[in-house]
């Protein structure tokens, strides 16, 4: 990822708005997140004191922006915490997929705290599920209860915080990454990857095993990708470019790599960029197969053909959304039909492109939507919003 210059910025009369999440460089999809998150708060309050709580405040302070101020929230002392949080107006939670099993239940905490201290707080477009521990279940009643506002960016979110016992309102809006604009992807760049610059691209996503997909079968999903990204080598004549999302999917595209019979058609990108630059490159790419949510929606955005490969309820959401064809899964047994729908999808694309479209503008709306919502509360507690930097859902690109 690309190094942010310093942007200091001076202290004034706006609030203290702290925002809370799996940030710190772990996850690309995270990262995109808190991106948009911070430019939705700094529209509606520019002379905002915006105050990151990351879980690496290093690579945050490094990285991002418009970050005013970065506090380590992990493997700090209790009270270090609770005095920022002490000194904040508003506590954003989110957005992306927090409430979940084992760690739902840490960010609460401190949401709490929050609470108990007078400070206002507000969910961003968040994602929930599994929620089985008793802890953590009890944790997302009792807390979200006492938020000002609760978004959630997908229905199956919603289903999961009513099943836990969440008796309030929630409203289902869209991923925040929704509204990230791209970066550009120079040819230099892609030359330092040696990605050809000439001829048809796909890009692939892959990921580890782990509590989001807990019943992925490592070398059925491997070899499963293989026979995909071999098949679109003979079909459309391509190179086939693997984008990691996080760290340890470069593993995972290596191991896919080493099941293709043509390997040498594959590239797996090393650089570190920016979620912009990432979704810069999407432009190059002719079609799309992937695991990871947000380099689903960064294919959506792009208005690319994309296939999507459901591990979880998010994925399976958002493919509906955008009405891409929703698979049941990632077994080996399914290659047959999988390479059937990636043929289609080529094939058909042509007709669809402009229902994509009308689609991920819908959701770019729903996006905007967390953020005026977000904007209500900030007026709730004073200062004076700038209408000229409003955010709207942002036209796509022809």
């Amino acid at each position: 990822m690309t190094s942010a210059p310093p942007h200091p910025r001076p202290a004034g009369p706006g609030p203290r708005i702290g925002v809370l999440g799996s940030y710190g460089g772990f996850n690309i999809g995270d990262e995109s997140i808190l991106a948009s998150v911070l430019g939705c708060l700094r529209a509606h309050r520019p002379q905002a004191r915006l105050v990151v709580l990351s879980r690496d405040a290093e690579h945050t302070r490094a990285h991002v922006r418009e970050a005013d101020e970065v506090v380590d929230w992990e493997g700090v002392s209790r009270n270090r915490v609770h005095d920022t949080l002490a000194s904040l107006d508003v506590l954003v939670l989110g957005g992306g997929g927090i409430l979940y099993d084992g760690e739902a239940r840490r960010y609460l905490r401190l949401v709490r705290a929050a609470q108990e201290r007078g400070i206002r707080t507000f969910a961003y477009a968040v994602g929930a599920g599994p929620l089985r521990e008793p802890e953590d279940r009890e944790a997302v009643r009792d807390v979200l209860a006492d938020m000002d506002d609760v978004v959630v960016r997908d229905e199956e979110s919603r289903l999961v915080l009513e099943e836990v016992g969440v008796e309030r309102e929630i409203t289902v809006t869209a991923d925040p990454a929704l509204l990230l604009e791209p970066e550009p992807f120079t040819d230099r760049m892609m030359r330092n990857e040696g990605v050809p610059a000439h001829g048809r691209l796909v890009g692939m996503s892959v990921r580890e095993p782990g509590r989001a997909a807990e019943k992925l079968d490592e070398g059925d999903y491997h070899a499963l990708l293989a026979d995909v990204a071999d098949f679109l080598v003979r079909r459309l004549d391509a190179h086939v470019v693997f984008l990691p999302m996080e760290r340890h999917d470069v593993r995972h595209a290596h191991a896919v790599l080493s099941h293709m019979t043509a390997p040498d058609r594959g590239r797996i990108l090393h650089g570190a960029y920016s979620p912009g630059q990432l979704l810069g490159f999407m432009r190059h790419l002719d079609l799309a197969v992937g695991m990871r949510l947000h380099f689903v929606i960064f294919a959506a955005l792009s208005g690319l053909p994309v296939l999507p490969l459901p591990y979880s309820g998010k994925v399976f959401d958002f493919a509906r959304r955008i009405g891409a064809p929703a698979l049941v899964g990632v077994a080996r047994e399914q290659a047959g039909l999988l390479l059937a729908e990636v043929d289609r999808l080529w094939d058909e694309y042509p007709q669809r492109r402009a229902d994509l479209r009308s689609r991920v503008r819908e959701l770019c709306g729903l996006a905007a939507e967390t953020c005026a919502r977000c904007g209500t509360l900030l007026d709730d507690i004073g200062g004076s919003p700038d209408p000229d930097t409003a955010p709207e859902a942002r036209p796509l690109s022809a």
